[in-house]
């Protein structure tokens, strides 16, 4: 991917700036968000969790497809190269889950790491919030869910195992390229596919409940290394797989099609073809029920071709994970008469 700054025009700003010489290079910088609120709750019909924690906004690893981009816009910046090197981070994550989990009306409910943006993406090894919340989650013996591409995530497998022993923990890895050239055209300052299987491994072995996300899906361009991802996270020892159609919505799509031209021109336009056989024409739909999937009887052939190679691995069944475990610390314990106030 360029290294030169690019923005498409934010839908709330009036101006976009265009620059008439060359953009400048991009400057990586790291901006304190002083949220007072740490949870987010999901109301959509095609996710299967209803809260989840995100301790970053922007994500340095640039996958040219992230349908988060746009939520930059909001903040007055770009979807595009802003997002990945205009970094966000919430500094009291951690106080700020325990006062959320310290309040009666929450119930224990299983937390996503994260919804929006990777939550173990570089700067978490400086920063270490992930951390302090999966902490917070253990004291708590809340139930946590884990999505992420980085193999930062086995700096806490110790951590984790705590979590699985006293609560409930699962873990996805991301992995939506086979090819490592592709991988680093698409998704630039991600991990390499071999580390993520490494890192399945390496989560597998500590007993930690692990699967494979191969998301999102690109037709032609990673839908022919479905089987490969399956079969080589299979053998590292991941126990499920999903996947989904990829979403470009709103300035997503035309930064999308920008790199992709950029990085892989002979295939773009045929990349972008197919996307559009299977989203009816358009390179997204936003519908719910329908934005997580495609049609056509290509993007049929792709999910049959994941289905039955899923199946065939023993990769079509997650653990279930139950919010029962929860309990604020120090709930029911008696105190002595005696004990100095």
């Amino acid at each position: 991917m360029s290294s030169i700054s690019y923005n498409p025009p934010n839908r709330f700003e009036a101006a976009h700036t265009t620059w008439e010489g060359p953009e400048p290079q991009v400057r990586y910088v790291a901006i304190e968000d002083h949220s007072q609120s740490i949870l987010s709750r999901n109301t959509s019909p095609d996710l299967p969790f209803s809260w989840s924690i995100n301790p970053y906004r922007g994500c340095f690893h640039g996958c040219a497809y992230c349908y988060a981009r746009p939520t930059h816009e909001f903040l007055g910046m770009g979807a595009g190269t802003d997002f990945q090197s205009r970094i966000l981070y919430k500094p009291k994550a951690g106080s700020l889950l325990k006062t959320a989990l310290n309040r009666t009306s929450w119930q224990g409910d299983p937390i996503l790491f994260s919804g929006n943006t990777d939550c173990y993406q570089p700067l978490e090894a400086q920063l270490k919030l992930t951390r302090a919340c999966l902490e917070v989650c253990a004291l708590f013996r809340n139930p946590v869910l884990l999505i992420t591409r980085a193999t930062g995530i086995q700096r806490d497998i110790e951590l984790l195992q705590r979590l699985h022993k006293e609560a409930s923990v699962q873990v996805t890895i991301s992995i939506p390229f086979h090819d490592r050239n592709v991988c680093r055209l698409i998704e630039p300052n991600a991990p390499p596919p071999q580390m993520r299987y490494e890192t399945i491994a390496r989560l597998h072995e500590a007993g930690i409940p692990v699967g494979v996300n191969v998301a999102p899906l690109i037709p032609g361009l990673n839908d022919n290394q479905v089987p490969d991802i399956l079969k080589h996270a299979h053998q590292a020892g991941a126990q499920w797989a999903d996947t989904i159609l990829v979403r470009l919505p709103g300035s997503v799509a035309p930064y999308f099609e920008k790199q992709l031209r950029e990085a892989l021109p002979d295939r773009a336009e045929a990349v972008l073809s197919r996307i559009r056989r299977a989203r009816g024409g358009a390179l997204n739909d936003s519908r719910f029920r329908t934005r997580m999937r495609g049609q056509g009887p290509e993007w049929e052939s792709t999910q049959q071709l994941f289905q039955i190679t899923r199946t065939k691995l023993g990769l079509d069944s997650r653990p279930p994970i139950s919010p029962r475990t929860f309990r604020r610390p120090g709930a029911g314990r008696q105190v002595s008469l005696f004990q100095p106030s």
